[in-house]
């Protein structure tokens, strides 16, 4: 698995084994950046259920100021620390090891955080999206016009909009679909 563009393209990352483990190839995470443009530069970016960290990494790359990345496994969580490391991204990115089925890390997480660019991409068929989409909505975690990027298999169905959240664009790439989220509050 490597980068496929930006600063550090080409930079070959450390993988995650196991059978729950399936980073975004590189051509749907070379889609996700065509869907939401390639100038990236200076947002703050949110990688949930991060795995390798190679969607945050692949953002840096592109010029993304800071990323934060949340996993539940340990190992993940290493292999993320590694991966930053490789790419020379140590202080560009913190990672926080949580269990995202059970929410958003509380406290002080939020504190004068505000993202900018979001990335979802959880195992498959657990519905774990939706929840994570109105939290996000609702917790005050996003910047005024935010783009959210989920990943999902195609067999999952999401809504349209979640609170604030509305979709804006969907593509299908064989058994992934990419949904794309913009943030707009309306108060």
């Amino acid at each position: 698995m490597r980068v496929t563009g930006g600063r550090v393209r080409g930079r070959n990352l450390a993988i995650l084994k196991g059978l729950d483990i399936r980073p975004s190839s590189d051509l749907v995470r070379q889609a996700i950046f065509n869907l939401i443009g390639h100038d990236i530069s200076g947002l703050l970016v949110l990688d949930l259920f991060a795995g390798t960290g190679v969607l945050g990494i692949e953002a840096l790359s592109r010029g993304a100021l800071r990323a934060l990345f949340i996993d539940k496994s340990e190992q993940a969580v290493k292999i993320i620390k590694k991966n930053l490391r490789l790419c020379g991204y140590e202080s560009s990115g913190s990672v926080i090891k949580k269990d995202l089925g059970k929410g958003l890390p509380r406290g002080a997480f939020y504190l004068n955080r505000k993202f900018d660019l979001v990335f979802i991409d959880p195992p498959y068929g657990k519905a774990l999206i939706p929840p994570l989409l109105k939290e996000l909505s609702e917790n005050d975690v996003l910047k005024p016009s935010a783009i959210v990027v989920s990943k999902s298999s195609n067999r999952d169905k999401l809504h349209a909009t979640y609170g604030d959240l509305a979709m804006v664009n969907s593509k299908y790439y064989g058994q992934t679909n990419i949904s794309i989220y913009h943030y707009e509050v309306n108060k």
